[in-house]
């Protein structure tokens, strides 16, 4: 009899430990893991997405959400190790970021391999395209290369550009650019007649600016992200280059305008309506989102003080709020179905407004954006103005 109460009580005991579990599932925190660069040489473009972030609800989709950030110093290495901490260690269901290519690709692995969702800040669509294998498990908020490109080309095209010289990071995020170039400028017969590579933290590119020059180019592109993008375009001034210099959306922080000065004044560029959206045109779909998220960003730091990247961080909350919601009809936080669950309703927004666009995504499109999120822009009186759609 003894024997038999024993294993009574121990399967009672069983019982309530699975229900204790249960119950622990179904009120547990929603947990959001965040890589960013908020030292290195990125840390231009991580501090204001963190900025943005410190500015979310502590709900979402009437979940308690809690924020677990860590900083990656700018090196894809500790990324991978943020990553495998915040999901091994802390149980996150989802990741935000990292915001530099190399570091994004790099966590393919992680968070594949612990079916874990990531939304990436980065602006090179590699890590989400083609849609398969490791790559199902992520996201992208900023727009991708080929759009930006595209928009860039147009406005060459409309304004007698016929020859470009390119200078890049020797990274993917110039990979990328180079690619995406490439393949806009031959459809709108513009030849690349130069082409050059620098790394971020170069001290000097004087001998990739002067083959560059010497190839008498109708414009220069320089594609790279925050402030390693401006020594190209200062030596560029420095070396008496009167063309067109156009910069890619990577540029689109105050630190770029306050370390380039006069260098960088009338620079061309694409990005998203954050950045220009005071002059942005009254009717384009995002100006509400888009300057409500402005005015409330800079009244918490100060004037001038948004970006580009603060504006895609700050379009993470909307798609995850959206997609959380519909994920806690099916699973709670804490396991494994619902991280599932949350993956696949993310490829289920439609027409959601973000400050930085609108967003369509699909099993075939992890970003979402139309032309709508591209607008060029250019950089008058020391500020990013609206240049045209």
């Amino acid at each position: 009899m003894k024997l038999h109460n024993n294993k009574v009580r121990n399967t009672l005991r069983g019982l309530a430990a699975a229900a204790l579990l249960v119950a622990s599932a179904a009120h547990a925190d929603l947990k959001v893991g965040v890589d960013l660069s908020n030292t290195g040489p990125a840390a231009v473009i991580g501090i204001t997405s963190k900025n943005a972030m410190l500015m979310w609800p502590q709900t979402i989709a009437g979940q308690k959400a809690d924020y677990i950030f860590l900083d990656d110093a700018s090196d894809p290495g500790n990324a991978v190790r943020n990553i495998r901490k915040l999901i091994n260690e802390d149980h996150v269901d989802v990741i935000v970021g990292p915001n530099i290519t190399p570091a994004a690709m790099a966590a393919l692995d992680p968070v594949a391999g612990s079916q874990t969702p990531m939304i990436t800040l980065i602006g090179s669509a590699s890590v989400v395209e083609p849609q398969e294998g490791k790559k199902i498990w992520a996201y992208k908020m900023a727009q991708t290369d080929r759009a930006m490109a595209d928009v860039m080309t147009r406005y060459m095209s409309n304004h007698n550009v016929k020859t470009v010289g390119f200078i890049g990071f020797a990274d993917g995020y110039g990979e990328s650019w180079l690619n995406e170039f490439s393949k806009f400028a031959a459809l709108r017969h513009i030849q690349l007649v130069a082409t050059e590579r620098y790394n971020r933290t170069d001290a000097s590119v004087t001998g990739q600016i002067l083959k560059l020059m010497a190839a008498r180019p109708d414009a220069i592109l320089i594609a790279g992200a925050g402030t390693p993008t401006v020594l190209p375009q200062r030596t560029l001034i420095e070396r008496g280059y009167k063309g067109p210099i156009y910069q890619t959306h990577g540029i689109a922080t105050p630190e770029f305008i306050r370390l380039g000065g006069k260098d960088v004044e009338g620079t061309l560029f694409p990005t998203q309506p954050v950045v220009v959206a005071r002059t942005l045109p009254a009717d384009h779909p995002s100006k509400k989102a888009a300057l409500a998220f402005v005015d409330a960003y800079e009244a918490k730091y100060g004037p001038g003080s948004v970006t580009q990247f603060a504006g895609d961080a700050a379009g993470v909350y909307p798609r995850l709020q959206d997609a959380v919601a519909r994920a806690l009809k099916i699973a709670q936080p804490g396991t494994p179905a619902f991280r599932v669950a949350l993956r696949d309703e993310l490829e289920h927004a439609h027409e959601l407004v973000v400050p930085n666009g609108v967003v369509n995504t699909s099993p075939k499109d992890h970003v979402g954006l139309d032309q709508r999120a591209s607008v060029m822009g250019t950089i008058k009186n020391g500020k990013f103005v609206y240049l045209s759609q």
